[in-house]
């Protein structure tokens, strides 16, 4: 990256971290049960709902515990259950139409990141009907109050259930962004392990590696406050206590729960420190390839971590010996490695890969270019990239035989 350039975005990053302690960050208020909701919504005068949710989370009965306590209580509900793995631009105007038609004075985000990304975006355009989402994209375009929103996290990952955060994929351009703005974090959040039991191995590596990112990313950023330290160190430790539990047992209610609380720890680092360039990546093949972000995300954290070298040495000390990897007479570098090679450890014992054949080459210039645009200035890496430079990380991603 040119000097005039990095010095542009640590120049952004040094202001943005400034006024942190002035912006209006919130938590939501947590839940451990949907059967919650009901006195929720009677305390505020709500009787319509609109749920956002994918065909799978229905077919399988997620939703029928909470369902049966709202048809107890005479709260009326109408479900949107066609989002996608990266939500697109018509779902969104999808469930909107819906929300709108049916009257509806809330929403509730069941699922995935996807579908609470979803639900987040239905709720800016609720408030902005004027205005697309494309022209919401990045920093602060929101402004507007949403209707009530709950989420409903039925993975322990993506955190969105505590961020200011909606990315969505454009459906005729396939362009992944992110929309950032403070109305966008949940009212409430229902971190409620039930509802995750029938989460499948598979799902629950990935997922649960997603926290994980979304946890060092923020700690080794420039951008770390004491709270989001805090908060990224018992996540890490929550994950590797927890998420081989979680994997080879799926009924295992206490480490549904505990990996729950990672994710949720998770975000409220990541949403004040922001990510890196693992994400940016991972979001350009999400919106290119249909790659889901979780599984991107493990494949590419060692990686990157790697490459950053020796400016992250300490921070990953810190947290491997925080997560009882790493013991504090180590090295920093030793540590670092311990770290990066547990990472690597979860991967092949949960059979992720280190590749994507859907990958091509002649559209590497092109991904490169998206994840520097959604990096570059905002995401306070350890090491500034340009478009030039992130190539090779979707070329260490090609498989060998297709370079």
């Amino acid at each position: 990256m040119n000097k005039c350039k990095a010095a542009y975005c640590r120049i952004f990053q040094k202001c943005f971290k400034i006024a942190i302690p002035f912006l209006p960050y919130r938590h939501p208020e947590v839940f451990y049960s949907t059967s919650k909701l009901t006195g929720l919504f009677a305390e505020k005068g709500i009787d319509t709902v609109l749920i956002i949710t994918d065909a799978g989370i229905r077919k399988f009965g997620l939703l029928d515990r909470m369902l049966m306590h709202f048809d107890h209580h005479n709260i009326h509900y109408f479900i949107y259950d066609k989002t996608v793995a990266n939500p697109t631009t018509t779902n969104v105007e999808e469930a909107r139409e819906l929300y709108l038609e049916k009257h509806c004075d809330a929403i509730i985000g069941f699922g995935g990141g996807s579908s609470i990304d979803c639900a987040k975006a239905v709720g800016a355009r609720i408030a902005k009907p004027k205005q697309s989402l494309s022209k919401m994209k990045g920093i602060l375009k929101v402004h507007k109050k949403l209707p009530l929103l709950v989420a409903i996290p039925t993975t322990a990952g993506t955190g969105s259930e505590t961020t200011l955060a909606a990315v969505i994929t454009d459906a005729r351009t396939r362009h992944k962004y992110a929309i950032n703005d403070f109305p966008l974090i949940p009212a409430y959040a229902v971190l409620d392990p039930k509802v995750t039991i029938s989460l499948p191995p598979s799902l629950t590596a990935t997922t649960g590696m997603d926290a994980l990112t979304h946890a060092v990313e923020a700690y080794i950023g420039g951008s770390t406050t004491r709270h989001t330290r805090k908060y990224a160190k018992k996540a890490t430790k929550l994950i590797f206590d927890n998420i081989y539990k979680a994997y080879d047992d799926g009924q295992n209610i206490e480490a549904r729960k505990e990996m729950l609380k990672a994710s949720f720890f998770a975000g409220c680092a990541f949403t004040k420190s922001y990510v890196g360039y693992v994400h940016a990546v991972a979001h350009s093949l999400g919106g290119k390839y249909n790659i889901p972000h979780g599984l991107a995300n493990a494949t590419i954290l060692p990686m990157v971590l790697e490459d950053y070298g020796s400016t992250i040495y300490k921070k990953l000390y810190q947290l491997a010996v925080y997560a009882g990897i790493a013991d504090e007479s180590d090295d920093h570098a030793v540590a670092a490695d311990k770290f990066i090679s547990a990472i690597k450890d979860m991967k092949e014992y949960f059979q992720i890969g280190d590749t994507f054949s859907e990958i091509q080459k002649e559209d590497i210039p092109e991904l490169s270019r998206y994840a520097d645009k959604e990096a570059n200035p905002l995401y306070p890496v350890p090491v500034l990239m340009n478009a030039k430079e992130l190539e090779k990380y979707y070329y260490m991603l090609m498989p060998e035989e297709e370079k």
